[in-house]
């Protein structure tokens, strides 16, 4: 099968790519295996100075970045641009810390001299998503680079352009060719290259099933893993809170990537006193948002990334409603088989239906009624996911108390949730395990050595 390269917007394939043979992927193994230890005895200086020229050329690129992105998956250009530069801010961060967040960390013991070292693996793969196909990437590739890693990236099949373009640029920075490459394969050779010796680990941003898939493999051959995955991230709105400043940053945070965020707020927990408040607030921002062709500076939200993608939300958003429950704003998409998904609203979500139990992928606004703050903080953990978080309240007390009780990677107090570089991101229950950014996701994929020297030991003197 070709991997293609689709537009969803207009409907037509852009480009057909011929699938890697297992002899031309074993090859490109082979080499990255060589190469990781020429990388990993080079300076921080070093790989410092290729992190800070790719910097520089994400943010030179960045409209041609943003064009790929939108032909292949449908994101807006100004989000394009902003994920390109968003890139090189990772990248410099890491060149800019990495020293200092891998330097020996001295322990004391009864030896003379203790401490942890972190050393590079060698061959790291990445299985990466479609939603930010420069973003998930980078946020892999800039840490271990600077490790001293080197990176294989197995994309989704429907980004080949912007899984070269991001090849591209760390060549054309300076690394050396072999140090990250793009396998353009089908998913039935991951599971060959985690049997290989000569890859040492596994990062995988996707679903559920890709993720235990990766992981059984993983386990398996005794690989290192790291694996981000689904999210059904809940929005808490207590009474007291700002409900109209509330109600604009759901919107703005269900509608990230034309809702195809793990991090989207997608559960909207509200207490009742402002239940319909909060409801009107969010269906008038959500019906001024403009769709539209994705390379249209105007548009604020283009079609999902593929036409099979709209087709499996229609079908989750009519059994929930066949369920009991209640659309609050008519959206959806106009016709099956078409890509363009507009903004809905549902209420009443109850255990049993499937918008209360699975993740829903796309511009669907889930509202639930809480009686009070614990209540609401049993619904928030009442769900299989544990990926990010949001409490809104007057109370920023209050709101820690809650977030501390919230099983997940991260909450956010009175703000939208994202990620950054200085703060670490991952989830906990089945939205995987590990984490990227921050000091924590360098060191994911290092050896954490112990090394241990003894006091030193004077000889006796001799008698005569």
């Amino acid at each position: 099968m070709p991997i293609e390269s689709y537009n969803p917007y207009t409907g037509r394939v852009l480009r057909r790519f011929s699938p890697f043979s297992w002899a031309k992927t074993e090859r490109i193994l082979g080499q990255a295996h060589r190469a990781a230890a020429t990388w990993a005895a080079t300076t921080f200086a070093h790989r410092a100075g290729v992190l800070r020229r790719a910097a520089t050329l994400l943010r030179e690129r960045q409209d041609e970045l943003a064009h790929l992105m939108a032909l292949e998956m449908g994101k807006p250009i100004t989000d394009g641009r902003a994920e390109a530069v968003k890139c090189a801010t990772c990248c410099e961060y890491y060149a800019d810390h990495a020293e200092e967040f891998l330097s020996d960390e001295l322990i004391k013991t009864d030896a003379g001299r203790s401490f942890l070292s972190y050393q590079p693996l060698g061959v790291v793969l990445a299985v990466m998503p479609w939603n930010f196909p420069f973003w998930q990437v980078v946020r892999f590739a800039a840490p271990a680079l600077m490790a001293g890693n080197v990176g294989l990236l197995k994309h989704a099949s429907n980004v080949p352009q912007c899984a070269l373009a991001l090849e591209k640029i760390f060549h054309d920075a300076g690394l050396p060719p072999a140090c990250f490459r793009t396998l353009l394969i089908e998913t039935n050779q991951v599971e060959k290259l985690i049997a290989d010796d000569r890859l040492r680990a596994v990062t995988l941003t996707g679903s559920e099933g890709a993720g235990a898939a990766v992981a059984a493999a993983a386990g398996q051959h005794i690989k290192k893993t790291v694996l981000e995955l689904g999210g059904s991230d809940p929005f808490i709105v207590l009474a007291d809170a700002d409900v109209a400043l509330a109600a604009k940053t759901a919107a703005q945070s269900r509608m990230i990537n034309s809702g195809q965020s793990c991090i989207a707020a997608k559960r909207f927990i509200v207490e009742k006193p402002v239940l319909k408040e909060f409801i009107g607030h969010l269906k008038t921002h959500l019906l001024a948002l403009r769709p539209g062709d994705p390379l249209d500076p105007a548009t604020q939200y283009g079609p999902l990334a593929r036409p099979d993608l709209a087709d499996e939300l229609t079908e989750q958003v009519n059994d929930s409603v066949a369920q009991g429950a209640k659309v609050e704003l008519f959206g959806g998409q106009a016709k099956p088989g078409t890509a363009l998904f507009r903004p809905m609203i549902l209420s009443n979500i109850k255990p049993g239906q499937r918008a209360y139990a699975e993740e829903l992928f796309g511009p669907v606004a889930l509202v639930l009624e809480a009686k009070n703050a614990a209540d609401a903080v049993r619904i928030a953990n009442d769900s299989r996911f544990g990926l990010g978080a949001a409490v809104w309240t007057a109370d920023p007390k209050k709101g820690e108390e809650m977030a501390r009780q919230i099983e997940s990677g991260a909450v956010f107090v009175n703000g939208l949730v994202k990620s950054m570089p200085e703060m670490p991101f991952g989830g906990v229950k089945k939205s995987g395990y590990g984490r990227e950014l921050s000091y924590l996701g360098i060191r994911e994929f290092v050896n954490q050595k112990s090394i241990w020297i003894g006091k030193e030991i004077v000889p006796e003197a001799k008698t005569e």
